[in-house]
């Protein structure tokens, strides 16, 4: 729910601040006005919203030309106040993506602003509208189809519409999109898996006793998969070993009578194991459901059983890599639009000085939503982010060595549904580096993580995480890993809930993996999430003042690097900490821990603190007997009632006379009620 609480002043930031004195320099000027329509004429000066009545003059009809009318006034220097590029309400069909440099950056006091019209749909698209659809008339392709099929399936011929690049399964993917939705490439089963019946061998692996084969050839059960011989282009997507390692492979055989399946090389490089699951797709003879669509690369033919009436779902194919580009332009905001339909990275931002995304929505894309890499100050705010093939928003930057921060931001977006075609490692929000801010952000529902982050100092907080790695097992919903460097991140004042992994077998809530450190998990609320916070193997982490409810168990702690992960503390580990200026004077005073350790038992999961933690219902208390040694606990309060002011909804603020208060000295109140979205300029309840 968003909450209209003063958004900027609450959400304070060096970034922020900069922006708010940013916008008091310009207040004074009124910003040079250019307009773009799609009822405009790139010949127009674009000074106009729309186009006079002698139709002499008016608004511009590309971005490409309003971007060089931009580059035109800053040769004779940029008006006081910057310009405003303004879309008006439409569509903006695009074949590749609007490249803006150096050359299109506004300054401080001058910014540079794309924005669609107040109260107006503005969408830019990647994608071209697929028309001339027919019945399927073909003998040889009726044949394979379902006979309830039979009738449903049109075609259209993609070639004839101009549409020459198909891609192919893997990679420059094409996507189908009807009624704004994205469309299912035609698979068996039509939802969830089957599983691998049995392995045909050849070559065994064993990983501390988990068995299976390297060889990708494995035995399946009934006998769908003889509808399959003939097809062309069949694959199979599954997680062959590992619960939170995917891989595509491309069907190269089928025996129907042992009932053996084999893929193509390369193989998974884990293997392949009995009872893991995987579906087929890419098969034109699996179209037997409304919104299943199969496309045959060799003849350019699109066959599609719609949902509903052809063209009243304005069916729509992505042709288009990426929407904008970004590269070494400054002082830039974009605002108030839609992206769509493109194969990759809608928005990709490279170097560059505040560069902002604001009150934009992405969504039905291939890729990512924005990728944002180098520079400083720059980040995505109050977007609507969703139905994505990979992840949302990656932000990387800052400088490791000198531990110079980025200050880029991710603040007050809602992410969802992400991670439709790469499952595994694509979170909502990536960050690594130095610096960055991740906060009031609304994520849910996706197969993997919501946040991933790498580097130092991080800032994660007041975001709201539900139904994540739903997909997945031995997953975080905020997830780091092996690097005793990767120090100073602060994962504070967030809510997550209901989070239990595949078939609810389990997986966690912070993962701190492979023995990372340095990190502090505090004033957090975890409702039903497995292995709320876990520390695996890792230093110097502190878990304090957080409030555990029906968490299974709340607290997960081990000595890995002193059984098996120990191969890595003198490989790895030590190749990263070297890698690293950690016994320079900055590094010592800000990581004074770091000094010694080679020489402390590096091994040893010292200097993890537990502290001043609640836990209600479910399993406190996780800690394997090899780690708990090298752990301190202290004033947690276990298995009494905190007395919430409504768990049955979900409000898990204490109660002002809670027996937390007296119980637990120094507890500190979580500030339950300002985390999520909330009411700012750019977002409205």
């Amino acid at each position: 729910m968003i909450k209209p609480h003063k958004p900027l002043f609450t959400l304070p930031n060096i970034f922020l601040l900069a922006l708010l004195a940013m916008s008091a320099n310009v207040v004074d000027a009124a910003p040079h006005a250019l307009y773009v329509s799609t009822a405009g004429n790139d010949n127009w000066s674009g000074t106009l919203p729309e186009p006079n009545a002698a139709k002499t003059d008016g608004p511009l009809a590309t971005l490409e030309r309003a971007r060089d009318a931009v580059r035109a006034l800053k040769k004779q220097g940029l008006p006081e106040g910057g310009v405003v590029v303004t879309l008006r309400g439409g569509c903006y069909e695009r074949s590749g993506p609007l490249e803006l440099t150096a050359d299109d950056s506004g300054t401080e006091s001058s910014p540079i602003i794309y924005r669609g019209a107040e109260g107006e749909q503005v969408v830019i698209s990647g994608g071209k509208r697929i028309t001339g659809f027919k019945p399927v008339s073909d003998p040889a392709v009726l044949e394979r189809l379902e006979a309830p099929a039979r009738g449903k399936i049109l075609q259209a011929d993609l070639r004839a519409l101009g549409i020459q690049d198909l891609g192919d399964v893997t990679g420059n993917r094409a996507e189908l999109y009807y009624a704004g939705k994205p469309m299912t490439v035609a698979r068996w089963p039509n939802d969830g898996f089957v599983k691998i019946v049995d392995l045909v061998g050849g070559n065994p692996v064993d990983v501390r006793g988990t068995k299976g084969d390297r060889h990708g050839k494995f035995m399946y059960e009934g006998d769908r998969p003889s509808r399959w011989i003939g097809e062309n282009d069949g694959w199979v997507h599954g997680y062959w070993f590992w619960d939170w390692s995917d891989q595509r492979h491309k069907i190269e055989s089928i025996d129907t009578k042992q009932r053996i399946l084999s893929v193509q090389p390369p193989y998974h490089s884990y293997g392949y194991r009995k009872g893991q699951w995987f579906y087929a797709f890419n098969l034109l003879s699996e179209i037997d459901s409304p919104g299943e669509w199969y496309l045959d690369r060799e003849a350019g033919v699109l066959y599609f059983w719609p949902p509903g009436p052809i063209d009243e779902g304005q069916p729509t194919l992505s042709v288009a890599s990426g929407l904008v580009t970004l590269k070494n332009a400054s002082h830039v905001t974009i605002r108030g639009i839609t992206f769509e339909a493109a194969r990759g990275t809608a928005l990709t931002i490279s170097e560059g000085e505040q560069v902002e995304i604001a009150g934009c929505t992405l969504r039905n894309l291939g890729g990512w939503a924005v990728r944002l890499s180098g520079g400083r100050q720059s980040g995505v705010q109050s977007c609507d982010i969703y139905r994505l093939g990979g992840g949302g928003v990656s932000l990387s930057g800052g400088d490791r060595k000198s531990l110079t921060p980025a200050g880029h931001y991710a603040v007050n977006n809602h992410i969802h549904d992400y991670g439709l075609w790469d499952r595994m490692y694509q979170p909502a929000v990536a960050i690594n580096g130095v610096g960055i801010r991740v906060a009031h952000n609304l994520i849910h529902d996706a197969p993997h993580m919501a946040v991933s982050f790498g580097g130092n100092d991080h800032l994660i907080e007041l975001n709201e995480i539900h139904h994540v790695c739903f997909e997945s097992n031995d997953a975080g919903a905020i997830y780091a890993g092996r690097d005793w460097t990767m120090r100073g991140t602060v994962i504070r004042r967030n809510f997550m809930h209901h989070v239990t992994g595949f078939e609810n077998r389990g997986c966690v809530g912070v993962y701190l993996d492979d023995m990372f450190c340095g990190t502090t998990i505090s004033e957090n609320v975890f409702y039903d999430v497995t292995r709320a916070a876990f520390i695996g193997g890792g230093r110097d982490n502190v878990v304090e003042n957080n409030v555990f409810v029906d968490c299974k168990p709340a607290l997960h702690i081990d000595a890995r690097a002193q059984g098996w992960a120990a191969g890595s503390v003198a490989t790895t580990m030590t190749q990263r900490l070297k890698a690293m200026p950690y016994l320079d004077p900055l590094w010592r005073n800000r990581y004074p821990r770091l000094v010694d350790i080679l020489d402390d038992d590096p091994a040893a999961p010292k200097g993890n603190l537990v502290a001043r933690n609640v836990s209600f219902g479910g399993k406190w208390d996780g800690v394997q007997k090899a780690a708990r040694q090298y752990v301190t606990f202290e004033d947690n309060l276990i298995d009494e009632d905190p007395s919430f002011v409504d768990a049955g909804k979900m409000n898990f603020q204490l109660q002002p006379d809670s027996p937390v208060y007296t119980k637990v000295a120094g507890f500190r109140k979580i500030p339950f009620d300002e985390i999520g979205l909330v009411e700012d300029a750019y977002r409205t309840p």
